[in-house]
């Protein structure tokens, strides 16, 4: 009997993967006998936001991630196709039927034992056979201290404050350079946009008068780092007063409303830097730190922020070398349980710490939906073919799954933070190539040719 907490994405795939093959299995769903701020309703795989599972596309990263997933059987896929609705090239459904459907396929499932209460931190000490946490972003306070236990507290995070990340390639190199402050560490540790005053008086202006993402009530609570979980909520009206962020990840639009020179004397310091095109310390810096170690993509130093995503595009393009520049995540500072899994977790997302307890879903690190679901499938894959006495196959790199599985596992020094499936963390072709259409082309072909491979090696 496997024991899998949770029935969200994650959990629903993970407990169909196992059924699927021949494996028993307890899902444990605390709604409705304890509720959360976010959810609506009592049924499982409830869209708390979008209603949209991203691209159809065949030739889109989601669209390959979608493919591999259909390989290994999923069910939120499949029943997202039943109960699509108009989308556009996104992949759309009706929530209620979507989490109606969802709900009687796990009850109606003979190895599946539905379980509508509360999972404890007794429950799982005592929990014979593996255990699998698909509890997400919301995960209960109890629950989120037990796990803070068994990973060390620094290990757990209880909030995203995330700057954008954007794609290497679509870096404008005549104007960023590589440089560490002072030239201390490796030469090209960081790469640097240099501000002169007209450049960052304007960016400034725009920063501070750029229209933000609201908060939500769900988002106060438990902060990285502190003994502090609380309850899911405040007060909506005490929200914005009470927040808290943990130390250096205040919002940099609310940074620059101290003063205009407050983020040249601060995040965008110039010290220690010179400016190759003009040989002197610029007026400004905004630093990018590699945020994988094939150094595709890079993370905008210290740019975590609650503006809304088409005022981050529109703000941050202003940056010097920044103008065409292809954002692979906004910058975010919301309410988000995650563990630091290249630490916390070991290639089959199972705890470094307590062999046996593997973990699905937004806790691993992914972002999304498909994500979520995709990470479940491949739990419940794993655990299945180890009770039969099969090894692991790990999926090839240049799948969209061993992608995802690349950015958990990455040893790279950085603030880990959560990632979706995108064309950064694809691996690139090796014959290198500036046509990006080409450049893509080439990634799904060799992630389709992986993929071949691995359903060979898993048969």
């Amino acid at each position: 009997m496997v024991t899998v907490v949770g029935a969200g994405f994650a959990g629903v795939e993970t407990a169909w993967a196992l059924a699927s093959r021949g494996v028993s299995v307890r899902l444990y769903e605390m709604r409705p006998v304890k509720r959360t701020p976010a959810h609506t309703t009592d049924y499982f795989a409830e869209l708390v936001c979008s209603n949209s599972l991203k691209s159809k596309s065949p030739t889109s990263p989601a669209g390959q991630l979608k493919a591999e997933m259909n390989a290994l059987g999923s069910l939120v896929l499949r029943l997202a196709e039943e109960h699509s609705v108009p989308g556009g090239e996104a992949l759309c459904v009706d929530r209620d039927n979507f989490g109606k459907a969802v709900t009687q396929a796990m009850e109606e499932h003979p190895l599946i034992e539905v379980v509508r209460d509360e999972f404890t931190p007794t429950m799982a000490e005592s929990c014979e056979g593996p255990l699998v946490l698909a509890t997400g972003p919301l995960t209960s306070p109890e629950l989120s201290e037990w796990l803070a236990a068994k990973t060390g507290r620094k290990h757990l995070y209880f909030y995203d404050a995330v700057s954008p990340t954007v794609e290497a390639s679509s870096l404008d190199m005549s104007v960023v350079f590589a440089q560490s402050r002072y030239d201390k560490g490796e030469g090209n540790d960081y790469l640097n946009c240099p501000f002169n005053k007209e450049e960052y008086y304007a960016f400034v202006e725009a920063l501070v008068s750029a229209e933000r993402a609201p908060f939500h009530a769900f988002e106060a609570g438990g902060v990285r780092g502190e003994a502090e979980l609380g309850d899911y909520a405040l007060p909506e009206q005490a929200l914005l007063e009470k927040i808290k962020y943990f130390a250096g990840c205040t919002p940099i639009e609310a940074i620059a409303e101290k003063g205009e020179r407050s983020l040249a004397f601060g995040n965008f310091k110039p010290i220690g830097l010179t400016d190759p095109r003009t040989d002197r310390r610029p007026y400004a810096a905004l630093q990018l730190r590699p945020e994988n170690r094939e150094k595709t993509l890079y993370s905008l130093v210290a740019c975590q922020n609650r503006l809304r995503f088409g005022e981050q595009k529109r703000v941050f393009q202003m940056v010097p070398g920044l103008q065409n520049a292809e954002f692979i995540r906004y910058g975010v500072i919301h309410r988000n349980t995650y563990l630091e899994a290249p630490t916390a977790l070991d290639e089959q997302l199972q705890l470094r710490s307590a062999p046996n307890v593997y973990v699905a879903g937004q806790l691993t690190g992914v972002e999304g939906y498909v994500e979520s679901a995709a990470m479940g499938i491949l739990v419940g894959l794993n655990i299945a073919r180890k009770l039969d006495g099969q090894g692991y196959v790990a999926p090839p790199r240049e799948t969209a799954y061993g992608a995802l599985l690349a950015h958990l596992q990455d040893q790279t020094e950085r603030e880990f933070a959560p990632m979706n499936i995108n064309w950064g963390i694809l691996p690139d072709p090796e014959e290198p190539t500036r046509d990006k259409g080409i450049k893509r082309a080439k990634k799904i072909e060799a992630a389709q040719s992986g993929l071949s491979k691995w359903l060979e090696e898993l048969a």
